[in-house]
């Protein structure tokens, strides 16, 4: 199995490590020091060894930090994690609702004489402190780069990972690495940069076309790039990771051990470009005033796919939805009361097993019923593991790290006889998937200038939810991949080949929970009768492919455009997924899929 139910935090551990650190913060003359969920290389996972958050607090989440004071000790969760962090932390911690309550404010307010706050300068952003220092002005509150005292503290910390990289073949990434580089460095050209430095993990994968296992369920290697005009590339990794990888990376790439990075930049002459987004303080601190501020320069070349890349993408999904329609179809045939969460997750990996290209599944599967399917990022573990019960909604989230693609599919599901409470919200939640799956919308807006559309049908009944509607996707990388998102506060435009997921839900706390999830690539929309020639537009191609559960549906409420679209989305369910299945997953299909 590559998911565990184990428990990896309890709450009873976390006041006696915040009193551990007390005294650390006592011994450094802190007043607190903040603890952010990341790592050196600022990608949104962490590997165990990075796992200092979970580790001090309990909180488990995918985004979050402590500020940890001499006095109070504040877990800043954002809306996905409201009811989690409930129960994985202790009363010795205080959650705080973020963004709405900004670190700033609440260290005024924790603060207000002033004081000293620690950070270490490698797990924190340029663009994060920056904008802390800003907000903190005349309030007497210093913020002071200093070693990790939760490194000092943590015992049995486990070691960096260490996991050997591997080349991504061309017939997949689309693209010699090579060229890639050239390509970037002539841009770096351009303008009058001399070289950039590259610290998140799926930008070096993608930029030298390799793959790896530092993380877990990304496919990424721990390292940094700098990438030159020249288009050279000095590599800072640790050599046993890339060792067999010579021929592949070619003369143009010079390894590195990880720990002469800042030595070496050092010896550079600038302008050297720097993303404020995700550069640490300790690399900036090395640059000082040669550095130029400007974007990662493989964010949007990776975000944007190839040929290749779309193909891949597309055909591991067709073999990921027909893996998910096994599913569905042995999970209706459990009576209601039979099966556990940790049942399904196992049976859905056992189906998507008989795939060899899958490496990996591409994060922990939500399996989510009744009252759990309403904590957004649910992990189901020994401890919770619960019944799906008649009236339940079961919310399944999961995805693959295939070959040719990363997957991300959410589909809800009746067991047994819904409610007709939650028959309306999956409905409203419904409708907002088809609005944004058939949109199009005019060249050069951002995620932020379209996400409502997914939304308006809940906000019609006085009901929202608290994550974004979409984020990127990798291609066979990360499962969450940026810039592009479907997010109220992304200014990224939305560019063709960008994928993205479409997913919005409704969540009952106590109750139940929704969400529906399709990846969508962003394409040029055809010229249509009578449209304004000269107006370029984008519209989406649906990767995704899985029946949406109609028991759920009130036909009623749908649109006839609605109802149109589910009918043809479920014809071409059944058509490109029905070959690929037993026979008796496809007869379950067809029945899954008849028109309403």
């Amino acid at each position: 199995m590559f998911q565990s139910f184990e428990v990896t935090s309890r709450p009873e551990q976390g006041p006696p490590r915040l009193a551990a650190l007390r005294v650390e913060l006592a011994a450094e003359g802190l007043d607190g020091f903040l603890v952010p969920r990341a790592d050196a290389h600022q990608g949104e996972y962490v590997s165990p060894h990075d796992e200092r958050l979970i580790w001090l607090t309990g909180f488990t989440g995918s985004a979050g930090f402590c500020a940890a004071l001499t006095g109070v000790a504040g877990v800043f969760i954002d809306g996905r994690y409201r009811t989690q962090v409930k129960a994985q932390v202790a009363d010795v911690y205080s959650p705080v609702p973020w963004p709405e309550v900004s670190l700033a404010d609440w260290l005024r307010e924790q603060l207000p004489n002033g004081g000293i706050v620690g950070f270490d300068p490698w797990l924190h952003a340029v663009g994060q402190i920056e904008q802390l220092e800003e907000a903190l002005k005349g309030s007497g509150i210093k913020m002071r780069r200093c070693d990790n005292l939760v490194d000092r503290i943590w015992q049995d910390q486990p070691a960096p990972p260490m996991f050997p990289a591997k080349v991504h073949p061309l017939e997949f990434a689309g693209e010699p690495h090579a060229d890639k580089c050239a390509r970037l460095g002539e841009e770096l050209r351009k303008k009058g940069e001399a070289a950039a430095v590259i610290t998140l993990p799926d930008s070096l994968c993608w930029l030298l076309n390799i793959r790896g296992a530092d993380i877990a369920r990304n496919p990424v290697v721990h390292g940094f790039v700098v990438l030159h005009g020249s288009a050279a590339v000095d590599l800072f990794v640790a050599p046993q990771k890339v060792a067999g990888l010579a021929d592949h990376l070619g003369d143009g790439v010079t390894v590195h051990a990880p720990d002469a990075l800042l030595g070496y930049l050092a010896t550079l002459a600038g302008p050297i470009r720097l993303d404020k987004t995700t550069v640490p303080v300790a690399v900036a601190d090395a640059v000082g005033d040669r550095v130029s501020w400007g974007d990662d320069p493989c964010a949007l070349p990776k975000a944007c796919k190839n040929e290749a890349e779309l193909a891949g993408s597309a055909a591991a999904h067709l073999r990921d939805g027909a893996a998910l329609v096994e599913l569905l179809a042995w999970l209706d045939a459990q009576p209601p009361g039979t099966v556990t969460e940790a049942q399904v997750v196992r049976q859905l990996e056992t189906c998507r097993r008989r795939d060899n290209a899958l490496q990996d599944i591409s994060f922990e599967t939500i399996a989510g019923t009744g009252p759990n399917g309403a904590i957004m990022h649910y992990r189901v573990t020994e401890e919770t593991d619960s019944t799906l019960e008649d009236g339940h909604l079961l919310v399944l989230d999961s995805g693959g790290q295939y070959l040719d693609g990363t997957t991300d599919i959410t589909r809800t599901i009746a067991i047994g006889t819904p409610p007709l409470e939650a028959r309306q919200a999956f409905t409203r939640v419904l409708m907002g998937m088809i609005a944004m799956s058939r949109l199009r919308w005019p060249q050069g807006l951002a995620g932020r200038d379209i996400e409502a559309i997914g939304r308006v049908p809940l906000w019609l009944a006085g009901q929202d939810f608290d994550h974004g509607l979409g984020h990127g996707v990798g291609a066979y990388l990360s499962v969450h991949e940026g810039p592009q998102r479907l997010s109220k506060i992304s200014t990224v435009p939305l560019m063709a080949g960008m994928i993205l997921s479409n997913e919005p839900g409704y969540y009952r706390e106590g109750a139940f929970g929704i969400r529906i999830e399709n990846l969508l690539v962003v394409r040029p929309a055809p010229d249509l009768p009578g449209g304004d020639a000269h107006r370029k537009m984008l519209d989406w191609e649906t990767l995704s492919f899985a029946p949406i559960d109609r028991r759920l549906v009130l036909v009623e409420m749908l649109g006839e455009d609605a109802r149109d679209w589910l009918n043809a989305y479920h014809h071409n369910v059944a058509e490109k997924i029905g070959p690929r299945l037993s026979p008796d997953a496809k007869l379950w299909l067809d029945a899954a899929t008849a028109p309403i």
